[in-house]
């Protein structure tokens, strides 16, 4: 870095124009802030670019992170390059007071544009709290509990400023514990509201003999069958994060479809599976299964089944060359038991095993096993805990 400064000096002072090399150069320093603050664009908004006006160096685009900005911009001023400042730090004036959204329907599409044709990346459940980032015609850029950002349609969220994100978090909510369900426009359940999935979380207003009278982020009433929900603060004080409930969690969701970008009860991509299996034991994963391996304790080194526990992350994709990294492409739930079996979302929530003896064996994730992790009993801030 330092080197860099005084190359920029030199260059500075025998040339009274800001040419194309000079900003090769500017743009070194700019790619290394970007690798330092923003490595993973799915996760962090760092896109800084420079041009000449007028021998000015005129900073352009937008980030999510001030300091990273002004770390840029102090680079500038200490090689006594004249700059002016024109990023955009997110959230920008297009989102106003309402910096906060909640997730209004069973699930929300989030997608790598903001137009419906684009690629599905995420979904989030009802009652997800979003960061509100930007809003472009009818899509609103947000950023996950998990940090991921992506776009979605303003229909599946509803905006809220401060005080009312903060009534949310005040409020006695619900949290949905049946794998798929509705909940009801009357408290006879005769008529639908809206369908629910595992997880997700809505007001409650009344709690009633056999429902409970719940408020949805837009302001819906509805009705919710007792039996198919509980407290989510009584839900949070009984939960016991173990092998055995990661288990019983992920076989309850045998034969769900695959869906790419799912991450809900209705459709699920391998990574999606385990965010919500580790969801019902308390845990806000990383997104994808290349961000999963990343987080968590290494276990099984050698790669030779050993020392794995119920519960372990088990990823699968190309191994590492001398030309290529590792490409992490699918991620499992061990099961720990003496067949060798693990589960996954691979056509739909199926279990498989690496044993090549059994008729359930997995071919290619015993060709393409990369190691594995733990996520329970370990601290970690790649992953959050409720």
């Amino acid at each position: 870095m330092r080197i860099i400064k005084y190359v920029l000096v030199i260059i500075l002072f025998y040339s009274c124009t800001i040419d194309k090399s000079s900003i090769e150069l500017f743009q070194r320093l700019n790619d290394s802030i970007q690798f330092k603050y923003a490595p993973d664009k799915r996760v962090a908004i760092y896109d800084i670019s420079f041009k000449s006006e007028e021998n000015i160096l005129v900073l352009e685009g937008e980030t999510d992170n001030a300091v990273a900005l002004e770390e840029l911009k102090e680079n500038l001023a200490d090689n006594n390059i004249n700059f002016e400042d024109r990023v955009v730090v997110l959230p920008d004036s297009s989102v106003g007071e309402f910096v906060y959204a909640l997730a209004n329907n069973s699930v929300s599409n989030l997608r790598s544009k903001g137009k419906h044709s684009a690629e599905l990346v995420t979904q989030v459940i009802l009652g997800t709290e979003l960061k509100v980032l930007k809003k472009h015609g009818s899509f609103t850029l947000v950023q996950t509990p998990e940090k991921y950002i992506a776009w979605v349609d303003n229909g599946g969220i509803t905006f809220l400023n401060e005080n009312k994100f903060k009534n949310w978090k005040d409020s006695e909510r619900l949290i949905y514990i049946k794998n798929i369900g509705n909940s009801y426009q009357d408290e006879g359940f005769s008529m639908v509201l809206t369908d629910m999935v595992l997880g997700g979380k809505v007001k409650i207003i009344e709690e009633l003999e056999s429902s409970f009278k719940v408020e949805f982020p837009d302001g819906r009433n509805g009705f919710v069958k007792k039996e198919e929900a509980e407290r989510y603060s009584k839900w949070l004080i009984h939960l016991k994060p173990s092998k055995e409930l990661i288990e019983s969690y992920a076989k309850s969701l045998l034969g769900s479809p695959y869906l790419w970008g799912g991450t809900s009860t209705k459709g699920m991509d391998c990574s999606g599976f385990v965010k919500t299996v580790y969801l019902m034991n308390g845990f806000v994963t990383p997104r994808d299964a290349s961000q999963q391996i990343l987080a968590g304790k290494i276990v099984d080194e050698n790669l030779k089944l050993e020392g794995l526990k119920k519960g372990d992350l088990m990823f699968f994709g190309s191994k590492a060359t001398k030309d290529k990294k590792q490409r992490v492409t699918h991620v499992g739930i061990w099961l720990g038991n003496d067949r060798q079996e693990f589960i996954h979302s691979s056509k739909r929530v199926r279990i498989n095993s690496m044993n090549s003896e059994l008729d359930i064996f997995d071919t290619w994730c015993s060709e393409n096993y990369l190691g594995s992790r733990r996520y329970l009993d370990v601290e970690d801030k790649e992953f959050l805990k409720l």
